[in-house]
């Protein structure tokens, strides 16, 4: 059997950022993962300041495009278009993006093997081993799993959701003209499902464009999606990909490891409430848990996980109920000049919802709103 330090399981922004962490702190890494890069990621790939600082170090930001202008509409009405005086977003394919995050993993000393199928982990005491579908199982002091929300890490460890939505999307390649009018500007649609919103972000030849809300609401989801496309002008284009994917947000007491084996990003239901923004959770997590697997202190990853992005997350529920209650009083908000700020220090990295959120006559004003 193979000996480890450290065993990620899953190749993703969470997966890759915990072994580049690991492998810097010298310990002896291996990332086990299903897919072979570069692959297709069903995700808006849009990047906060939050997440460009986090792999500032590791890689150039393989970007297709970086919006300074934003519209936003309620339900196709009453649009708002702001501008910025730097980018607000990054905007990123996933298969260039986790591509990217593969190879600085691997410059780092990580071992990264594709196609291997995780299928069980058992704990050996002083190890756990990792069973692959086939080949020779995997054994490491550390797991630190990285395989998305139904994962067999998460399973393992018994992460339990508070909230569960379904996300549908479309990749859609268009002409040059399109291209052009889309070129560094986003639009944001506040939905008629409540909780819900739809998005279309711009990637050079591509429009990335999706909704977002409460499952058990398919039917109600994919109308909202074909009424949004065409609103915009859209449906005559076939998607490069048409996909959908299920987000889950763990309840505010899931834990978040078991024994040896901790989880990560998605794998830990980590990801912001309200926008359901993960990739900068999952990047800051999976480097939280690369560092202390590799200093042998699995429970610092546990408070520090609570301390830093638990407080977004308590924030970003709060923010979701106010939100599905009242989401014309939000778009309202974004005309303001105080709004459109809010908005622009989110999207540069400021953790100016929390800190909104803390004060307490806007925490007054949440509850009574939801």
């Amino acid at each position: 059997m193979e000996m480890w330090d450290v065993a990620v399981v899953g190749g993703g922004p969470a997966g890759l950022s915990a072994a580049y962490a690991a492998a810097r702190a010298g310990a002896r890494t291996v990332v086990l993962e299903k897919a072979t890069h570069p692959r297709y990621k069903t995700c808006g790939g849009g990047l906060i300041g939050t997440s460009l600082a986090a792999v500032r170090e590791r890689i150039d930001v393989p970007a297709d495009d970086r919006v300074d202008r934003a519209t936003f509409t309620l339900d196709g009405r009453r649009e708002i278009t702001r501008s910025s005086g730097s980018p607000l977003l990054s905007m990123v394919r996933r298969e260039a993006f986790d591509h990217a995050l593969r190879k600085a993993a691997a410059d780092a000393g990580a071992e990264v093997r594709e196609r291997v199928t995780v299928r069980g982990l058992d704990d050996a005491g002083g190890h756990v081993v990792v069973r692959p579908s086939s080949g020779t199982p995997v054994a490491a002091r550390a797991v630190i799993g990285a395989d998305g929300s139904s994962g067999i890490t998460s399973r393992h460890v018994g992460v339990a959701y508070a909230q569960v939505d379904l996300g549908l999307e479309l990749e859609l390649p268009i002409p040059p003209p399109v291209q052009e009018r889309w070129r560094g500007r986003l639009l944001i649609d506040w939905g008629p499902i409540p909780g819900s919103y739809a998005w279309v972000f711009p990637k050079g030849d591509r429009l990335t464009v999706g909704v977002i809300a409460e499952r058990g609401k398919g039917a109600a989801t994919k109308a909202y999606l074909r009424r949004f496309v065409e609103r915009l002008g859209l449906s005559g284009i076939e998607p490069v990909h048409d996909s959908g994917h299920l987000t889950r947000c763990r309840a505010a007491d899931s834990p978040l490891r078991r024994g040896r084996v901790l989880v990560a990003g998605d794998a830990g239901g980590l990801l912001e409430p309200w926008t359901r923004e993960g990739i900068s959770f999952a990047l800051r997590s999976g480097t939280y848990a690369g560092e202390a697997a590799a200093a042998g202190d699995l429970s610092r990853y546990e408070s520090t996980v609570e301390a830093e992005l638990g407080r977004e997350m308590w924030a970003g529920r709060r923010l979701l109920a106010a939100y599905t209650s009242r989401p014309g009083m939000f778009h309202a908000l974004l005309a303001t000049p105080p709004g459109w700020r809010l908005f622009t220090r989110f999207c540069q990295g400021e953790p100016v919802l929390l800190d909104a959120v803390r004060r307490r006559p806007i925490r007054a004003a949440l509850r009574a709103i939801s």
